[in-house]
């Protein structure tokens, strides 16, 4: 019998994890309750997967009594860890669980976990690619793709799951192993959920806590605070390096990736961009630890396509190249995108503001950005913090700002969607931003 058979079990928040959780332990005979603030009008397609079956919906303004009336509450992601409602119930000794220490109990097989401000998505693709070129069963997920609960069912033993992790579902963990962790970088995001940068990293730091003598941590010698994660480690540290070359880890030099100063590709790699080479020299750190060879980890190197929404090339019309760099959130991925091209760039910037600082961006953007084209909620921080010395044009709009782009570049230029802010003030997410952007760019004339 499982153990949730007849508990009573709140899932709070019905996006992808919240109804992986509502499949999960209602397969496993809980009586479940969702409590979501959005009304049944607004969460209609969620529901509809679950109709027929015995689950409880609370909708609207989350309830207390709802809330304490409860065996265990699993919060999804996007729902804060100290959110008023879990805090009470906590006091009450109701069990609080994230969806990894949920899964901790049932997914079987290894886990890479995946984390850093910038490149996750792209590192976990790349990691998983290579593992499975190497013939490798591996089952990829996390924050991106599938949820982590509904890696469960397909697991095995042998499997190899490859997840993608977030600062919040991070934050909330506390035995779940990853017996491979990489951290890419940690710069400053998400200040609006943690409060301060400290809070931020110590989300990220989670990652190593439950870790053990015989894992491995693939952090990143460039940034400093993944310096400061080495005293975290349990196990084995693999450090790896894009400027300094090492004797021990993974580095490049003189156009090759080296592990342990052995050859193991070119630097010449088919994803866009140097901060793209620091995420394959993680994903070499991590396939090396879980003893593939660098013939196999080169053919997956050399085989890899690039990620959805990250620097995705959509299409070249009148000479004007337009990328697609939605998933970059946050400045610092900003700055990578626009260090990524050295061309003229038309920057399609703004969304919902995280508390980011965008004077940071103005080194980069002058001399390379023709002009910078405000979208969203943010425009008039974004205005506030740049300097004039580029062209702000406020554009209101997605559709706005592409079609000036269009008016204005010149062949040979560069019009970027890279946002630096979240999507949520006009969009579902970042993927349905970068996809209207597809959309709008691919329904652009000739104008020749």
């Amino acid at each position: 019998m499982s153990a949730y058979e007849g508990k009573r079990v709140l899932v709070v928040g019905l996006g992808e994890s919240g109804k992986a959780a509502v499949r999960f332990f209602h397969s496993r005979g809980a009586r479940v309750t969702v409590a979501d603030r959005r009304s049944a009008a607004e969460l209609e397609a969620a529901i509809e997967e679950f109709r027929g079956l015995d689950v409880e919906l609370a909708l609207g303004e989350h309830s207390g009594d709802v809330f304490l009336a409860q065996d265990l509450i699993v919060p999804s992601p996007g729902v804060p860890w100290d959110l008023s409602q879990l805090n009470s119930a906590r006091k009450e000794g109701i069990h609080v669980a994230g969806e990894l220490e949920t899964a901790s109990r049932e997914l079987r097989g290894r886990v890479v976990g995946v984390t850093g401000t910038n490149g996750k998505t792209t590192t976990t693709s790349l990691i998983g690619h290579i593992f499975n070129t190497a013939g490798i069963t591996t089952e990829i997920g996390g924050n991106i793709g599938r949820p982590v609960l509904d890696l469960v069912e397909t697991s095995t033993d042998s499997t190899w799951n490859v997840l993608e992790l977030s600062s919040f579902q991070l934050e909330a963990m506390t035995t779940f192993r990853c017996h491979i962790a990489v951290v890419l970088n940690v710069t400053p995001d998400h200040l609006d959920r943690h409060g301060t940068f400290d809070g931020y990293a110590a989300a990220k730091a989670h990652v190593l806590g439950p870790q053990q003598v015989d894992d491995f941590a693939v952090l990143n010698q460039d940034d400093a605070t993944c310096r400061t994660f080495e005293k975290f480690v349990r196990g084995r540290t693999i450090w790896f390096s894009r400027t300094r070359p090492l004797t021990k880890g993974i580095c490049a030099s003189d156009g090759w990736i080296l592990r342990d100063g052995q050859r193991v590709c070119s630097t010449e790699l088919p994803i866009l961009g140097t901060h793209n080479l620091e995420n394959a020299l993680a994903a070499v750190g991590a396939a090396s630890a879980a003893g593939i060879g660098d013939e196999q980890i080169a053919r997956g190197l050399a085989s890899f396509q690039p990620v959805e929404h990250r620097l995705e090339f959509v299409r070249r019309l009148n000479g004007v190249d337009y990328y697609n760099d939605s998933k970059a959130t946050n400045v610092d991925a900003a700055i990578k995108a626009l260090e990524s091209f050295d061309k003229e760039i038309w920057l399609i910037i703004g969304g919902r503001d995280k508390k980011s600082d965008y004077t940071a961006l103005q080194p980069v953007m002058n001399g390379r950005v023709k002009e910078a084209l405000l979208i969203g909620e943010a425009a008039k921080q974004i205005r506030e913090q740049l300097d004039a010395a580029t062209p702000l044009v406020d554009c209101r709009t997605l559709e706005a700002a592409v079609q000036r782009a269009q008016r204005q570049a010149a062949a040979g230029d560069v019009v970027l969607l890279s946002p630096a802010c979240a999507s949520f003030d006009q969009f579902e997410n970042y993927g349905q931003r970068g996809r209207e952007f597809k959309r709008i760019v691919n329904a652009l004339g000739d104008a020749s």
